[in-house]
């Protein structure tokens, strides 16, 4: 079973996302800021991240630039969540360390491809 990291501060998205992905086999470890974020990454080591940009204590670019700043999580591939769908965000948030990108409100099959392009195995 596979782990990911959601990192989400709103809680109807979270708790949405992770009773989703839960169903589709993901074992889920949630934090509610990029800083909590930051701990659970280091503390499980998930398979993935899902991180959303626009958050609290320590926003979503700057958590994703520290996790791929360690050694112990420079490898984990990050896929950013955000409702920012402007020109040059996904570029943003490519250039602050994210592997993939994709933009609020969910397209939940959308966000399935993006996880097994990441992931690739981990969804049957």
């Amino acid at each position: 079973m596979k782990r990911l990291l959601l990192v989400e501060d709103n809680e109807m998205n979270r708790d949405m996302l992770s009773r989703r992905l839960t169903r589709r086999g993901f074992d889920i470890v949630l934090a509610v800021d990029g800083a909590e974020g930051l701990t659970m990454a280091m503390r499980h080591q998930p398979d993935l991240i899902i991180m959303d940009m626009s958050l609290p204590v320590l926003d979503g670019w700057e958590s994703t630039r520290q996790l791929k700043e360690q050694t112990e999580t420079k490898g984990i591939p990050v896929l950013a969540l955000t409702a920012h769908a402007m020109a040059g965000e996904r570029d943003r948030a490519l250039a602050a360390g994210c592997d993939e990108y994709d933009t609020k409100p969910v397209d939940f099959t959308r966000l399935l491809s993006k996880i097994a392009i990441l992931l690739p195995g981990a969804l049957m």
